[in-house]
């Protein structure tokens, strides 16, 4: 109730009070204004100020009538809490008047913008705003851009981008500290002050008295408006309530800081002023409204946990009892409540130190400051609380906006800087309670970035209001809400408390503001110096870290697959890169020169301290908890960060800052983990731990965290590796890796740790690591390009790149505001050292490629790197992938020809510092594992692979090339005292170790092994060392134990007796139990070294005896000059080669030792004897080998098969080079037609009763309406005054024709007259597959019962064809028929025109009988069913009858002529290539006329009205049409379209057609044509020309062949014309259409050629399908005569030699003069009466150009400046996706459900009316093309790419885009041939959403 009477109080009508101002005053508010002002302006403004102050007094608190809590329980219901009430309007108005001082308001306003001294534009936003950043002209990373200041700024060449912004922002232009000020715009550019006039005086004298009270009102109401949410109720609908009253107050405060600055700074007086707030909010005066305020204010900061600092002062800081409640001696653990967990732990440990809750407690409230910054809060000023109240109603939008839009005052900046800092703590605790922190977490960074990106700012900040501690203190703070006990190593007793990652707090990423914060400060130099001084911050920082050292552990599950998998890992790595990595790559960034070396020295200090801790709070002493892993050390990572920064920017000497062994020791254990848990992750032995284990792996090295996660680890693993026991190090990571067991020389062995399936990978992963380990030197000696150039080899081997993935890839410096931006200039001139640009090409199949970048041949060559590639691998895949490429290039290139192995690449050299790390290679332990691996390897023992061979061989390599150069041993170290394990090797230079000669040695064996003589030696038993001492000449060799003597010698050194004794137990604790079995002793007799064992392998790799010559006998050059090419790239024998080449040069005992071995003739190796059991095994394992060969060699036969069926029968991608489908029209046969039914395979005709059907696809098409008759397309409007007006469509004029017609003639003869589908029409496309039709039933029912989800709809009857997966929704039957009598048709018969033409009469009045009810008449039914429903109602009935027969008879013949037009269309508009093109390939018109025709036969025409009769006959003179004038006439001959015409006569006629029926049908259409073009021809020349063309004809009428000459006809036509009106009304208007040109017999004669040549195109198309004749080729100019001649219109012996004249085409049946002036006396009677729409009507320009999308601008800016902030025309909003249709330029809001009609969405809806279903449309944000077809829709890419040709889908990375003609062409394509659904494979339904 309270908060509905809170809402009330603030809203609602009161009943009015006393207090109100009198109703006179009220009235006349301007003079009021002007009166007091006045009295304010007298010298002595005393009794002006208390006048003033009782009035503001009350006007503003007029609507406050709570003055006791009773009152407001009846106001509530009285006034029952309605909208704003008119008090406070009216309390607005007031202001608006007193701060004008009785003048307007709007004039007071304008002067007050004539003073703006802001030289910054300070443009405030809020989220997904767009807006621009330029990197060249920022200081700050953070700098952004309003549209307005970049595009007035010159940024040229410039590295920018625009982007949406996330949490909203501010335009920096003007600001200096933050960018360049070469960047500011026209309008910032500095004004220099002077130039600004002094503010009077009196002009802002108002605003300083009326705004502290308005302020001050408005923070009542925040107070009044606020009730503490119960407990469980969250209460952000009150809390919008009151944030919606005062939407008026705060948008009247907002206006006033957009007055400019001389408003802006009164403000600022006002807001800091802290004696006007004192006197205002103190609640201490006799206002009982005012106390009653203080005190809502009083106790909202005590439920915030917060105190006022009034109670402090009376009870002294130093006693912490009741002034602080109990929180400073809790600590900050208590003052968020509880520490979850942990709470339990606190009450038992009240007394024991060791108490975890306490432990932690103690160390954090040991400084009393701290504590204070969290819940001490005192307000002086406006300000402050204001911030206070924006900060509890959880940062409204309009109060954040209104406290930014004052930042461009100074002052102002400052004060509120201290303020947000002030209230940190605050912050911190509302985002942690707020149900939407998201919301929150934006707005909050809004604030803070436009605060923190100052660097002198944030530098003052940090000294005068320790910004730091405050920001330390409140993240630790934070985190300590969600601590747990860490259950590494050691579960019970572990003292370590991690984060827990399942925490919303971690989940939802809560923190990152705070984060965001921190890390923006520290890129500021001065901030980070002092925090780097600060030793106490170090410690509270690192303490902080230590919470997410070892968080998220993952422990394997060994025995059932975990239940549930968590996915909080993800967290955990977000919040170890953001919370731990960023700030220290921020630190790091300050740490660059020889004077930083202090900071470093401090930062390695605590951190080694923490890390210590963190070793004791776990128990750690040496050996790792098994079968545990967590991927979070960032201890570890700072530590060895700061090393590598130390010694490589700093001069620091690495000793100086490194610990003692011991904790080296401990230092590489868990990295050492990590490494080795990769490698089980990736042998599946970590599989019952389900997916999420694996996506941690591939984190881990991924490129966004590699830089912050593996790469320290690996670097921390060669600072300890250069520094420890060599041969201790070497026996860890075997060990860890858990191979030791396999390196034996024995055959067979037991491993106590590891499956054997697992033992391979496991082994190749400890060499690997090794070898990475070894070689790589990221932080040893390379300089940062050479990184990146490494980097970028290392991904552009893998695969190609597009440039921003490269940029996404390449782990750049992950701070984001280290001021490394990816995209810098070395990044680009990197890029063009190492790669080569492919342009994007186009498959004709549609698939887009982007811009790719490829390696040059010589990066390949030289620096392709596999240890690199590994290393950044997150796929194993991709390793494989760049080696396929490295084949395929050494293929390609000759230098290779078989499978080569990984190149052994040259390193750069190494940093001093870390010279110990070659001691690895050269330790005796390496070398036994290295001698052993050989010799298995060689023996063909089990688990072991080519990899691991290439490893080995890899190591002995690397030992070389890092030899120490002396070799002064080489002769002293023959013989000596064999010690132990001495005496394998006689020194540690691999160099020399390598020629010596191993005899014998001793294995531990299973009993069964082959190698155990029965006569073995005798102690079996005993395990000591020192019983095989005696015997020195067989060698022993155990790692573990190696490990362990080396491990008890430092630590005696280091001596801490402590440890000791724990020791031996820790390490047995692990043992795994049952680790004992039977094992024997055996002496191997191995007579074998290292050199040895590689000229065997040489022998066995080349599978010949011998193989191996040492080259230097034959050329000694080699030695001297060693780089040699040929040797750079090949497989193991060039391996083996390079090697013993290298270890000769590099001693020139091996030099002798290598050519003595080769003298030796090698006797062949000993076949080993094999026992049964593992007979049986090496049988399987060759079978196993054997079946993956075939299986492989199946495979391959299958894919090939399948692609060349591909070729075969796929021919929808292209449509342009297919080979031609059988269709029965290609060439007339005499056999009868058979078909190939492709679901059962079976051939046959097609019969009545079992048809066979053609498998289509039907759909609406309007690309005809959008022919227009200029060449030119049209552009996409881009300005408001830009339209596109679709009048002189190919559908408008075709639909204006026919009203017109359908106004003066009778309805059903117009319908004959034209023909429809311009729009709308039905489009008939095949694959040309085909199918019998009872199979295609039971195939839909198939498809509807399957679950599967496909892209199409079955219900609409829809499917893709069974063979070639086309998309299509009908089956078209074939009419069965055989070709026979196709010959009999197509002979010439000698008849006479005439007797044809009766012929023809004839048939056509034959009524056409529907056939018998069989199987084919019904599917011919169905099919027409199907046609009709393809296009919508509208495109079907024109008839004003509605459902006349008419309507189906024009709907009918108009299919035929669109699928005519669009084919013609497809082949270019002409058919001068002549040939059966790529439509006629797969063309089902045959079978479309077939069924066309079967249906229009049953509307017979009247006889009486056929056109035929009249093209044909002379009629006598029936007068019943003139004197029956309430009926309308029928339309006259000369308006009939002539095309239709023809289709009509065509499909009346009985199929199938003779040809000489047909021919007749053409020459009679064609004198009607001619007849045409003459009238057209004289409507459009002047009356001079008409009479001159008269008088010429009629010379020559008496000529005999008159009736063939075109200027007879033609003066005829006129003078025939000329007894109707329809030459007078030659007005002004007319003269427009009088060509200016002078009319010679050659451009009529042009004239009348192209008037008649898209009949005769058509008609030819229409003779090619009916009778399968080719189409001639031919020139443009010479396409009319071989039309003609071709249709049989030219008589054969006509001469070509004179120039062709059109006319000599014409074969009158009847005489011309009659027929004509027959035909002209219908228009002259119709003239009579409408000369104007006679005219109208015969001008027909039938010339129309192919139709085109809209052009569209070259840089994708244009059209996004324009559309994205255009509204909507139907809710006059910007919509939030906004698209365009590309075919006709509307605009159109996607999904915007403002715009939606009957449940459909405004894209769908435009899609049906201007593309009958398919739509084109621009997603104006997105940059992307979406295709709407139908019910379904797909994104079909962009045809805008960036400079790297790359699309950006989202305008994620908002760089320039550029049109791409050549995708835009491929777009226009699909459009015009509807290959759409053929093309574009990923469909989904839209259901009328879009």
């Amino acid at each position: 109730m309270a908060a509905a009477a809170a809402a009330a109080a603030v809203g609602g009508p009161q009943p009015p009070q006393p207090e109100l101002p009198a109703p006179g005053l009220a009235v006349d508010k301007a003079a009021t204004a002007a009166h007091l002002k006045a009295a304010l302006s007298r010298p002595d403004n005393r009794a002006g100020a208390e006048e003033l102050q009782a009035l503001l007094e009350r006007v503003l608190s007029a609507e406050r009538p709570l003055t006791a809590a009773a009152d407001g329980e009846e106001a509530a219901a009285a006034g029952g809490g309605g909208g704003p009430g008119a008090a406070e309007e009216e309390a607005l108005e007031w202001c608006k008047c007193l701060l004008a001082g009785g003048g307007g308001y709007d004039e007071f306003c304008a002067a007050v913008r004539a003073y703006d001294p802001a030289a910054l534009c300070g443009l405030v936003w809020t989220a997904n705003f767009v807006a621009y950043r330029c990197r060249t002209c920022g200081i700050s990373p953070c700098m952004s851009l309003c549209a307005e200041c970049f595009h007035q700024g010159d940024h040229t060449g410039h590295d920018f981008n625009m982007f949406r912004s996330q949490a909203g922002g501010a335009c920096d232009c003007g600001d200096s500290n933050v960018m360049r000020e070469s960047g500011f715009c026209k309008r910032h550019q500095i004004k220099s002050s002077s130039n600004i006039p002094c503010v009077p005086k009196d002009l802002l004298m108002m605003s300083e008295f009326v705004l502290p009270r308005f302020i001050f009102c408005l923070i009542q109401y925040l107070r009044e408006g606020y009730n503490e949410p119960a407990a469980d109720v969250p209460s952000e609908k009150d809390l919008n309530k009151v944030l919606q009253l005062l939407e008026p107050q705060i948008s009247f405060l907002e206006d006033l800081t957009k007055m400019g600055g001389a408003m802006r700074s009164v403000l600022t007086q006002v807001l800091t002023n802290q004696q006007n707030y004192k006197d205002l909010t103190s609640g201490l005066g006799e206002n009982a409204c005012a106390k009653k305020s203080h005190e809502k204010y009083l106790i909202a900061l005590k439920s915030s946990g917060l105190t006022y600092p009034e109670d402090k002062l009376v009870y002294g800081i130093q006693e912490p009892s009741a002034g602080t409640s109990t929180l400073a001696v809790q600590g900050f653990a208590g003052a968020t409540g509880t520490l979850g967990q942990l709470d339990s732990s606190d009450e038992e440990d009240q007394d024991g130190s060791q108490g975890l809750g306490k432990r932690k407690r103690v160390k954090l409230s040991s400084s009393t400051k701290d504590q204070s910054i969290m819940d001490v809060l005192k307000h002086k000023s406006f300000l402050e609380e204001l911030l206070f109240w924006t900060i509890k109603y959880e940062f409204p939008q309009k109060m954040v906006t209104f406290l930014l839009n004052m930042l461009p005052d100074q002052e102002y900046k400052v004060a509120f800087t201290k303020t947000f800092v002030q209230h940190y703590a605050f912050i911190m605790k509302t985002l942690k309670k707020s149900h939407e922190s998201d919301t929150m977490s934006n707005r909050i960074v809004h604030i803070s970035v436009q605060l923190f990106s100052n660097e002198e700012l944030a530098r003052q900040v940090t000294e005068e209001c320790q910004l730091l501690d405050i920001m330390v203190t409140v993240l630790l703070y934070m985190m300590e809400s969600c601590l747990i006990k860490s259950e590494l190593q050691d579960e019970e007793n572990s003292l370590h408390v991690v984060v827990n990652c399942g925490e919303a707090l971690l989940k939802n990423n809560t923190y990152w503001p705070l984060v965001s914060d921190f890390i923006n400060i520290l890129s500021h130099q001065s901030v980070a110096k002092r925090f780097l001084e600060d030793h106490g911050l170090l410690v509270t920082w690192m303490n902080f870290v230590s919470f997410f050292q070892g968080m998220n552990l993952n422990k394997r599950e060994l025995n059932e697959h975990v239940e549930f998998e968590s996915q909080t890992y993800y967290a955990a790595f977000a919040a170890e890169l953001e919370a731990c990595a960023q700030p220290m790559w921020g630190l790091l960034s300050h740490c660059k020169v020889r004077e930083t070396q202090e900071y470093t020295r401090n930062v390695v200090r605590y951190c080694l301290e923490a890390l210590q801790d963190w070793f004791d709070a776990i128990n750690f002493v040496d050996e790792p908890a098994p079968n545990q892993v967590t991927f979070h050390l960032p201890l570890h990572r700072y530590y060895a960060m700061f090393l590598s920064k130390a010694v490589k920017c700093q001069e620091l000497d690495l000793d100086s800052v490194l610990p003692d062994q011991e904790m080296l020791m401990k230092l590489m254990i868990h990295p050492l983990q990590i490494q080795a848990s990769l490698a089980e992750i990736h042998s599946n032995m970590w599989v019952r731990n389900g997916l999420q284990i694996k996506g941690q792996a591939m984190t881990y090295v991924q490129s966004h965290f590699c830089n912050s996660m593996i790469d320290p680890d690996i670097y921390l693993l060669q600072v300890c590796a250069s520094r420890l026991d060599p041969d201790y190090f070497i026996s860890s990571v075997f060990e860890r890796f858990k191979v030791v067991d396999l390196l034996t020389m024995a055959s067979q062995h037991q491993n106590t740790v590891l499956d054997a399936e697992h033992e391979r990978s496991m082994l190749e992963g400890a060499l690997t690591f090794l070898v990475i380990l070894l070689s790589l030197r990221l932080h040893l000696g390379m300089s940062d390009d050479e990184i990146l150039r490494a980097e970028m080899v290392a991904q552009l081997c893998m695969n190609d790149r597009t440039h921003s993935s490269l940029l996404d890839l390449i782990p750049e410096n992950p701070n984001p505001k280290s001021g490394i931006i990816p995209g810098s200039y070395s990044f680009e001139s990197v890029l063009s050292a190492v790669a080569d640009f492919k342009a994007p090409v186009f498959e004709p199949g549609g698939s887009m490629q982007q811009g790719m970048y490829t390696p040059k041949a010589e990066v390949w060559d030289q620096e392709f790197d596999p240890v690199m590639v590994i290393l950044r691998t997150v796929y194993r895949r991709d390793v494989q992938s760049a080696m396929d490429r490295y084949t395929a290039f050494l293929k390609q290139s000759g230098k290779f020809p078989g499978n080569p192995w990984p190149p052994y690449k040259k390193r750069t050299p190494l940093h001093p510092s870390y010279k110990g790390l070659m001691r690895l290679l050269h330790c005796k332990t390496l070398h036994i594992v290295l001698f052993t691996l050989l010799y298995k390897i060689l023996m063909d023992h089990q688990n072991l692979s080519e990899h691991v061979l290439c490893m080995v061989l890899y190591l002995i390599e690397l030992g070389l090339e890092n030899s120490a150069e002396e070799e002064s041993d080489e002769e002293a170290s023959v013989c000596g005292p064999e010690r132990c394990h001495d005496s394998w090797f006689p020194g540690s230079n691999l160099v020399s170790n390598m020629r010596h000669f191993i005899n014998y040695v001793r294995v531990r064996v299973p009993e069964t092994a082959p190698e155990v003589k029965r006569d073995s030696l005798a102690s079996t038993s005993s395990d000591s060392l020192s019983s095989l001492q005696n015997s020195g000449t067989a060698q022993v060799f155990s790692l573990v134990a190696e490990r362990r003597k080396k491990f008890q010698e430092i630590i005696n050194r280091s001596s801490s007796e402590a440890n000791q004794v724990v020791r031996p137990k820790t390490s047995s604790k692990w043992s795994a139990p049952g680790s004992a079995p039977q094992l024997t002793t055996a002496i191997l007799e191995i007579k074998e070294s290292i050199l040895s064992l590689l000229i065997k392998l040489h022998h066995k790799l080349s599978g010949k005896q011998n193989s191996y010559y040492p080259p230097w006998l034959d050329d000694i050059e080699i030695l001297i000059q060693p780089e040699i090419p040929k040797y750079n790239h090949g497989d193991g024998i060039t391996a083996v080669e390079r090697i013993l080449l290298k270890a000769a040069l590099q001693s020139r005992m091996n030099k002798r030792i290598i050519e003595e071995i080769c003298r030796k003739v090698t006797p062949p190796v000993p076949p080993k004897k094999i026992t049964a059991a593992e007979k049986k095994t090496l049988d399987k394992e060759e079978r196993r080998q054997k079946a993956r060969e075939r299986q492989q060699k199946l495979l391959a036969e299958f894919a090939s098969r399948q692609k060349s069926f591909m070729e075969t029968a796929m021919d929808v991608d292209s449509p342009e080079n297919d080979i031609p489908m059988e269709i029965t029209t290609a060439e007339p046969q005499v056999s009868e037609a058979v078909y190939d039914c492709v679901i059962c395979g079976q051939s046959g005709p097609s019969s009545e009763d079992r048809p066979t059907g053609l498998v289509i696809l039907l759909q609406a098409s309007s690309v005809l309406g959008q022919c227009r008759d200029n060449i030119d397309p049209k552009k996409l409007p881009i300005t408001e005054e830009e339209q596109i007006y679709p009048w002189d469509t190919c559908a408008a004029v075709h639909d204006v024709r026919l009203s017109l017609l359908q106004r003066y003639f009778k309805d059903s003869s117009c319908l004959l007259a034209v023909s429809i589908g311009w729009e709308g029409g039905v489009y008939v496309q095949t694959c040309g597959h085909t199918l019998h039709i009872d199979c295609h039933k039971s195939y839909m029912e198939s498809l509807r019962n399957d679950q599967v989800l496909q892209g199409f709809s079955v219900d609409k009857g829809e499917f893709t064809c069974p063979l070639c997966r086309q998309f299509a929704n009908s089956v078209l039957p074939c009419y069965p028929g055989s070709n026979v009598e196709s010959n009999l048709w197509q002979r010439p018969s000698n008849k006479s025109i005439q007797d044809l033409i009766k012929e023809v009469e004839e048939l056509q009045g034959r009524p056409g009988a529907f056939p018998s009810e069989t199987n084919l008449s019904k599917e011919m039914e169905s099919v027409m069913k199907d046609i009709k429903n393809t296009t919508q109602k509208k495109y079907r009935d024109y008839s004003k009858t509605p459902g006349s027969p008419d309507n189906d008879f024009l709907f009918m013949y108009s299919v035929a002529r669109t699928n005519l037009e669009l084919e013609l269309i497809h082949r270019g508009g002409n058919l001068c290539s002549g040939g059966a093109s790529t439509a006629g390939k797969r063309s089902c018109l045959n079978q479309l006329f077939h069924v066309l025709a079967l249906h229009m036969r049953l509307y017979s025409i009247d006889s009486e009205y056929n056109p035929w009769r009249k093209l044909t006959q002379l009629v006598e003179e029936e007068n019943s049409q003139q004197g029956n004038e309430e009926q309308q006439p029928e339309v006259p001959v000369l308006y009939h379209d002539v095309t239709s015409l023809l289709l009509i006569q065509i499909l009346m006629m009985p199929q199938p057609l003779r040809k000489d029926h047909f021919t007749c049908i053409v020459k009679v259409l064609f004198t009607l044509l001619y007849t045409q073009a003459l009238v057209a021809l004289s409507v459009k020349c002047n009356e001079e020309d008409r009479s001159a063309w008269k008088h010429t004809g009629a010379l020559k009428k008496n000529t005999s062949d008159a009736e063939k000459s075109y200027e007879v006809l033609l003066s005829f036509v006129i003078s025939e014309l000329s007894k109707g009106k329809l030459y007078h009304e030659e007005g002004t208007q007319e003269c427009a259409m009088v060509s200016p040109i002078a009319w010679s017999p050659e451009s009529m004669e042009k004239y009348l050629q192209d008037f008649c040549l898209p009949f005769l195109r058509i008609t030819s198309l229409l003779q090619h399908h009916l009778f399968g004749e080719d189409l001639p080729s031919c020139q443009e100019e010479e396409e009319f005569s071989v039309l003609s001649s071709c249709l049989g219109l030219l008589p054969t012996f006509y001469q070509t030699e004179h120039p062709f004249i059109s006319a000599s085409c014409l074969d009158w049946s009847v005489p011309a003069f009659d027929i004509i002036s027959q035909w002209c006396l219908e228009i002259n009677s119709f003239t009579e009466r409408h000369a104007e729409q006679g005219k109208a009507l015969l001008i027909q320009e039938s010339r129309w150009k192919l139709p085109h999308l809209l052009q569209l601008p070259e840089n994708y800016n244009t059209i996004f400046q324009y559309y994205h902030r255009k509204t909507c025309s139907v809710c006059t909003k910007v919509p939030k996706d906004p698209a365009v249709c590309l075919v006709c330029g509307t605009f159109v809001c996607l999904k915007g459900l403002c715009c939606k009609q009957q449940s459909y969405c405004e894209c769908v809806l435009h899609s049906q009316n201007c593309g009958a279903g398919t739509g084109i449309f621009l997603l104006i944000n997105a940059s992307v093309i979406i295709i709407i077809r139908g019910h379904r829709f797909c994104l079909w890419g962009s045809v805008y790419l960036d400079a790297h040709g790359e699309e950006d889908r989202d305008l994620r990375r908002g760089k320039p885009l550029y049109i791409c003609k050549e995708r835009y062409k491929v777009l226009e394509q699909q459009w015009i041939s509807h290959t759409f659904d053929h093309i574009n494979k990923r469909w989904g339904p839209h259901y009328n959403g879009l």
